[in-house]
């Protein structure tokens, strides 16, 4: 471990090691009886102590000890000097087992305990401190105990940071410093403490300290990844940010009871088709917030009532807090063969209830507006029967034209996001220390670690442009090229920020015209597909900007390198999606799938689903299915129909709440016959499997 080799063991060592074994069996058996039956003897407690000199890092022998010592507290008679000396025994003991493994939890928890009882003397415990620190700079079980011993003792975090600057001084790769450092000035300026209350001076310091570091010794860690904290802090806004919405503000939306479209509206992007009678409201903040419901939300919509509302977090760790939150708002009762718009005000903000996971409210005050109008049911509609087969190929899809006038595409991609009035703005201070930090580091662009924060320092500079232009995405997707090559052991990594920086290009100019494609099908009775956006043969392998794509209807995203489509969930209005031709090794993969109930056409063909024996995709997404949906299976529910799934409980959780009506699977390991049948028996509405029509 940590570069030390192992040493083949000599017999004299085995058998010491075998008696030392027996000798921790016999009192660790005596220790439990002791305990089962309270018996809190002296010999009992020394007993305790000989245990512990071994195994320090046997709990029960210490929460023993706890037992003891307040069994034994209790017989003092509150006599000062009797409880101090049992106290000081503990502290004695504690020392000990720390000497024989000065990183044991358990150890370190006990002493903090002892502390806790106000009758011990706190003064030496940081020369104790000094001893296991000089021992081990690093060891951050020492780092945490010294917090606690710095708190107990009112000790200033101003003097703790100038004793972090002492040890880094000293050794410059001393990362438990840095991280002890990280912590007091997050602390200091949330405090505002004098000398601390303007974040800019407080950062340019900073940078100066660690640039100082770094450009000694470029390839220490240590002063890296304090960098990167620092940029986080410079670039990461305070409060959460309501970054985007669907149906856009200023929209002019047009509900569907079919895919006939006589009426032209404002964009083709602002056509919805509906089943329900409802369609969905999405709010996209820049961080996970909790609070979102009737009371911070207010919703003025014809005859949906505000506290009717029901708001769901899309969050795949069953957790309260979450990025994107949706609700469900009905259609207004009113005559369907007329084209009335129905106005739509939302606003937020206005009182306290929306707070990030950090602690931070909501305190800006958002408000947009939208119409709604529902476009008359046609009766030739009602005469096509069945469901058409949907190809994406492509020669059923033809580009978007920005100057027809059948749209405007240019004007309506401005419109997505909340306008400049929501927009993080920008400060100058920012800009300023990023251009500066860019200026310095190109200079160590050379190495690996001097490349990666190039670019992270570049990503940086753009996200801060109120224009939303990125100025340098061309140069930082040449850097995470480059890496690629470099250090082939991160691949992965830079193949997925090198994906999210790509998306973000194609997202934020006018590139993203020759990506809106329309749908045809020169067979086809139906007329009226969505706009498709196509995002197939970029080499993506991370999926990002959806706070983009949220009007999205139809997505190809075929023949990429997806491993996962994490944040495909807050897409809401896919009807269409093609996933084909990636690098999907699960359904686990497929999660967020969940999440997407309009979904009607799903393309996963000729991925890897199936083919790995042990589902790495685990260790890839965020939050496997073992751990979000492990509560709801019930355990005698193994058939369906006869059909076993013992082996398809991923694709049973992944696909038994979706509505498909044509899935293409084939090409991939696990599509057989046993799995085409499954499929049939778990999606009742399916028309088409592999471009088979179903009876």
């Amino acid at each position: 471990m940590h570069g030390r080799p192992r040493k083949a063991s000599k017999p004299e060592d085995e058998e010491a090691s075998a008696a030392k074994g027996e000798k921790l069996r016999a009192l660790q058996s005596q220790l439990l009886s002791n305990h089962r039956h309270k018996i809190y003897t002296k010999e009992a407690v020394e007993l305790s102590t000989k245990l512990l000199e071994i195994n320090p890092e046997c709990y029960t022998a210490w929460n023993y000890r706890k037992l003891a010592v307040e069994h034994n507290l209790t017989q003092s008679d509150s006599d000062p000097n009797s409880v101090k000396s049992i106290l000081e025994e503990e502290l004695r003991m504690v020392e000990i087992a720390l000497r024989q493994n000065f990183k044991s939890y358990s150890a370190w928890h006990h002493r903090k305990w002892v502390l806790s009882k106000g009758h011990s003397s706190i003064e030496k415990e940081l020369k104790l401190l000094e001893k296991f620190q000089s021992a081990d700079p690093r060891n951050f079980h020492a780092w945490s105990y010294r917090r606690f011993v710095a708190a107990l003792m009112n000790r200033s975090e101003e003097d703790e940071l100038e004793y972090t600057q002492s040890l880094i001084d000293k050794n410059i790769s001393n990362y438990s410093a840095w991280h002890n450092r990280s912590f007091l000035l997050s602390n200091l300026m949330k405090k505002n403490v004098e000398g601390f209350t303007k974040k800019d001076e407080v950062l340019i310091k900073e940078y100066e300290l660690v640039r100082e570091a770094l450009f000694t010794d470029e390839d220490d860690q240590s002063g890296w990844f304090y960098h990167l904290w620092l940029l986080e802090q410079t670039v990461k806004a305070k409060c959460p940010v309501l970054v985007a919405t669907w149906p856009v503000h200023g929209s002019d939306l047009i509900l569907l009871r079919d895919r006939y479209l006589d009426a032209s509206p404002s964009s083709p992007f602002s056509a919805f088709q509906f089943d329900s009678g409802t369609f969905p409201l999405i709010l996209y903040f820049s961080q996970a917030v909790e609070g979102v419901n009737s009371s911070t939300v207010n919703v003025d919509f014809g005859s949906n009532l505000n506290q009717d509302l029901v708001w769901k977090p899309l969050s795949t760790i069953n957790s309260h807090a979450a990025q994107v939150w949706i609700t469900q708002l009905s259609l207004p009762n009113a005559d369907l063969h007329s084209l009335e718009a129905y106005p739509v005000e939302i606003s937020l903000g206005h009182c306290q209830g929306i707070i990030s996971s950090s602690g931070i409210h909501y305190s800006q005050s958002s408000h947009f507006s939208f119409t709604v109008r529902v476009q008359p049911v046609k009766k030739e509609s009602t005469e096509v029967s069945g469901v058409e087969k949907m190809s994406w190929t492509d020669e059923n899809f033809y580009l978007c034209e920005p100057y027809s006038g059948e749209s405007n595409l240019v004007a309506w991609f401005q419109q997505v996001g909340l306008g400049n009035e929501h927009e993080l703005e920008a400060n100058a201070w920012q800009a300023k220390i990023i251009e500066e930090e860019m200026e310095h580091f190109r200079l160590l662009s050379d190495c690996k670690i001097g490349k990666l924060t190039l670019a992270r320092l570049l990503t940086a500079h753009d996200s801060l442009m109120s224009s939303g232009k990125l100025v340098h995405s061309e140069e930082i997707l040449a850097l995470y090229s480059d890496l690629m090559k470099s250090d082939p052991s991160h691949y992965w990594y830079y193949k997925d920020q090198h994906s999210m920086v790509l998306l973000q290009q194609v997202m934020s100019s006018r590139e993203y015209l020759s990506h809106c494609f329309h749908y045809r099908d020169l067979t086809s009775s139906i007329r009226g597909y969505p706009i498709c956006l196509r995002l197939n043969k970029l080499s993506l392998s991370r999926i990002g900007s959806v706070e983009k794509l949220l009007w999205v209807q139809m997505l190809d995203l075929s023949h990429n390198e997806l491993q996962s489509i994490e944040g495909l969930d807050a897409m809401q209005l896919l009807t269409h999606l093609n996933l084909s031709k990636n690098k999907l090794s699960s359904f686990t993969a497929l999660e967020p799938l969940r999440q997407l109930k309009s979904l009607k056409v799903l393309d996963i063909s000729y991925n890897e689903i199936g083919a790995h024996s042990i589902d790495t995709t685990r260790y890839l997404c965020s939050s496997p299915l073992s751990h979000s949906v492990g509560n709801e299976w019930e355990g005698d529910k193994i058939l369906i129909d006869g059909v076993s799934l013992t082996n398809y409980w991923e694709a049973f959780f992944v696909l038994k709440g979706l509505k498909l009506t044509q899935l293409d699977v084939v090409g991939n390991a696990i599509a057989d016959e046993n799995f085409t049948l499954f499929l049939v028996k778990v999606l009742p509405t399916l028309k088409w499997l592999d471009g088979v029509q179903l009876n």
